[in-house]
This record gives structure tokens, sequence and C-alpha cells, in this order.
């Protein structure tokens, strides 16, 4: 406190009076409201001690007993949450499963019945022989095997997962530039859960396209990225048309939901889109075409775009991480940026140095795919290889290929598509190769998993793949460029 002796009006009664200043506020208080003053501050300095006491007295709860953490009671939510849903479904499947097994039960006892019918006209007349035995003997063992494994009736377990994957991410500030500590609850949509034993059927279904090359609503020209959403709905760079179109699942047709007014660099036109992003928190689609930028589009009858990046770069594919970041590959400059909201230059994630095969530098970057740890996986192009770029990392790792250029199970030639599993097994769109292929992680060897069949327009060829996604039930799906048209290969259940 410091006092004056000249009058100034008090800042509580509002009269001219000897007054004395209030550092602490810088305000004027008569010697009467002073006091007032002081004993107001004197009662939040006791609130704050109070706060204290209550904040020590909950650390000491929590430090002899740590479960009682609200973020522990929120794992504990988690894991009741998930064992109920678990039980609810398994609840559902039991009473579909009775419904159905009622009525072939009833079928097994009527099939019974007729059998035990023969068996007693058999011995009451005393008429069977050898030949009737065998068949009666047949049936029996052929109703008991349908009685414990029906036919009509499978139990299967989706690849889909049926609960969310929870993490505990801890980040200490005094390592990273990071200061927080975080409980995801992660749910990433775009790395699909695949079992290590899946496979595909080898002849694909065209589920956009496939009628020639054209501009009509069920053609397609050179079709380059393509998205799902969780709907099933494709969304297709269909790039010599310079427009993307929307395919629902199991249309004969598609809808121009971007572009189609012809090329140009306009905001209601395209020029040549290679890549699509459906973001689903926004609904929009987020498009890189050759006028150099990068367009966000509404999904709700959007009529022109909004331009969120531009510059002299050569933007190719695009990904986003968990966290609504944008990672661009761009060929041009030979390096992926990071671009986060109203973010004006990026961040370097990969490559940046120069055109090159060493660990640290790329050559046409193409696909790109992000992970839940924010790795970055590049389709390194003109290298034949795959690259892994841990966050933060200086320089790259090879994945797959990296052999030179060739057709061998340890080699590439052009990839372009890149999608990784929870697995961490790479799938390539081996775009020379005409096929799609799978490492699995730390394999020095790649195995086709469709394609391979040489370049050709049968349903189990390829021409120039581009790129691929998958769907919640894992079915693949790849933009099938030279053949205009995209093919969705169903998981093989056998």
């Amino acid at each position: 406190m410091a006092t004056s002796t000249s009058k100034v009006q008090c800042v509580t009664c509002a009269k001219d009076k000897g007054t004395v200043q209030c550092h602490g506020c810088s305000q004027s208080f008569c010697f009467k409201h002073l006091t007032d003053h002081r004993q107001q501050l004197s009662q939040q300095f006791d609130e704050i001690e109070m706060t204290r006491d209550l904040f020590r007295q909950t650390l000491t709860e929590y430090s002899n007993n740590s479960q009682k953490h609200p973020l522990i009671n929120e794992i504990d939510r988690w894991e009741q949450d998930s064992i109920n849903l678990i039980r609810k479904t398994a609840e559902e499947a039991r009473q579909h499963m009775h419904k159905h097994t009622t009525k072939h039960l009833s079928k097994m006892e009527k099939k019974l019945n007729d059998l035990t019918k023969q068996l007693k006209e058999g011995r009451k007349d005393d008429d069977f022989v050898e030949i009737d035995l065998q068949q009666w003997n047949q049936r029996l063992t052929q109703m008991n095997e349908e009685l414990m494994k029906p036919t009509n009736i499978k139990v299967k377990q989706s690849s889909t997962p049926l609960i969310r994957m929870i993490n505990v991410e801890i980040v200490d500030k005094d390592l990273s530039s990071h200061n927080n500590i975080d409980l995801l609850f992660v749910d990433m949509p775009n790395i699909p859960n695949i079992n290590a034993n899946t496979k595909w059927m080898q002849n694909g279904v065209t589920v956009a396209g496939g009628h020639g090359q054209g501009n009509g609503l069920n053609q397609l020209n050179q079709p380059f990225g393509i998205s799902i959403d969780e709907n099933r709905t494709i969304y297709v760079a269909d790039y010599n048309n310079h427009r993307i179109v929307e395919w629902k699942k199991g249309a004969t047709t598609g809808r121009i939901v971007a572009g189609g007014n012809g090329q140009g660099g306009r905001n209601d036109q395209l020029c040549l889109p290679r890549s699509v992003l459906v973001d689903e928190k926004t609904d929009s689609l987020i498009i890189s075409d050759c006028s150099r930028r990068i367009m966000r589009w509404s999904r709700q009858n959007g009529t022109s775009g909004q331009v969120i990046i531009s510059g002299e770069n050569s933007y190719e594919q695009l990904a986003m991480d968990s966290e609504g970041h944008l990672y661009v590959s761009d060929s041009g400059n030979t390096e992926v940026r990071r671009w986060e909201v109203d973010d004006k230059s990026g961040e370097v994630v990969a490559g940046g140095n120069g055109p090159g095969n060493r660990l640290d530098q790329l050559c046409e970057p193409r696909g790109v795919f992000v992970d839940k740890n924010q790795s970055v996986y590049v389709a390194d192009g003109d290298n034949n290889r795959v690259m892994k770029w841990v966050k933060g990392a200086r320089e790259g790792i090879v994945v797959a290929g990296g052999q030179g250029e060739g057709s061998s199970l340890s080699q590439l030639n052009g990839p372009w598509g890149v999608v990784v599993d929870q697995l961490g097994s790479i799938y390539v769109a081996d775009q020379c190769n005409n096929r799609i292929m799978r490492w699995c992680v730390d394999s020095r060897e790649g195995n086709v998993i469709v394609g391979g069949n040489g370049q050709g327009q049968g349903t189990n060829q390829l021409h120039c793949p581009m790129s691929l996604s998958f769907d919640e039930e894992n079915n693949l799906y790849v933009s099938d460029y030279g053949n205009h048209r995209i093919q969705r290969f169903n998981v093989d259940v056998k």
C-alpha cells in the first residue's frame, strides 16, 4: 500500500477526502473504506487458504488411493460401457440363434421320427439287409453332424471392431514441446482393423464406372483418388472429367458433388483432381487438384468450393490424422507437409531435402497415410519404395520395396496409394505391376492380395491401380485408372 495526502474521490463513497491508493488495484479509498477494502482482501486470502487445504486433502486421498483419480474413472466407465455393449450384443445373438435353432431342432426331430418309423417297420417285419443297416447308420451319423453343426446357421466374428480401442498417451513436457496429459478414446475409422490371415476374392466387382471412358454419370475418365465414408458411399476424383463423383452403395450412376463445370481454376471448377478426402467432422470434402491448390467443398449441395491451401506447389495426395491435421504430399518439392487449422505454411514431416534416394529424401512422393501415432507413410514413387517417418524423425525407414524397380515380391514399380492397418501391415497400389500388395511388419517381401495377373480388363486384372481404400467390413476398393472403373474385392470368408 502507498499513501497520498491529496484529496481524491474515494472509489467506495465517491466523496473527495484524504485517500490512500491501493497499489494492488490502483484505486483510491478514504481511511474508513480502506479498512473495509483490507478486510475484503483478508477474506479472499482466507478463501484461498481454504481452497488450498481442500486441494491438499484431495491430493492426499489420490496419493493414498490412485484408483480414485478421475482419469481412472474414465477408464472404468469405458470398461463397463464396453462390457455392457458386449453383453448386449451377445444376448441379441443368442436370441437370434434361439429363434432359428428352435426351427432347426423341430426339423431334426421330424427326421429322427421318420428314421425311427423305418427302424420299427424293419424290426417288425424282419425285413432288412446289410445295405439297409449301412444306410440307417449313415443317416444317423449325418443327422448327428447336422445337429451339432447345422449347415444353415453359422456363428462368425466380424472383422469390424465392436468397441473402440482405448489408449493412455502421456507426453512429458520436459522431453517434448507438448505439455499435456491426454486420455484418448481412439476410434480411427480410417485405419482398418484387418486380421493378418484375411484374404480377398480374386475377382473384383465394379462399383463405379466400368462403362468405358467418358463423362456420363455412369462413366469415369481415369479415376485417381478414392475415399469411402461410413455408409460405403464412394467419392471418386474423376481426373480427366475435372470433377468429384459420389457413388452411393449399390448405385448404377454417380452424382457430381464438386466441379463438373469444365477444367479451370474458378471456385466452382476443378482442374485434374488427384485426391479426395472425406472430413466427417465438417461434413465436407477436401480435394487437391492441378491448379496448385487444395479446396474444401461442402457435402450438402455445395455449388463451389473454398481454397484452404494454395501456392506454387504440386499437391498430390491427402491424408488426415485423428486430430484433424491435414497431410499433403508435394511431388515438386519432394516432401510431405502437415497443415493445422489456419496454418499459413505447414510443417515438413517427411523429405524436404531435395530429390534423391537417401533416407532423408523422397523422389516423386505420392500416396500418404498417417497412423494413430502420427507416423507418416509415403509412397516414394520414383524410388519404388514406401517410407515410414516416425513423428519428429529426421529421416525415414524403408518399409516396403526399396530393392529397385521390378516385379518380384521384394520390389515395387511406381507405387501410388498406400494404406496401413492397425497391425502395421502396409497395403500398396503397385501401379506399374498392376497389383495390390501387402507387406507385413519387418517383412522383406510382400505378397500379392489382388491383381498381378497382367494388365487387362478382366475381373481378376487391373490396369494402373492408383488408390486403394477399405470399408468397415475390410472389403478392398481400388481405383482402376486405366480401366476407368472402381473395383471392390470382397473379403474371402472361406
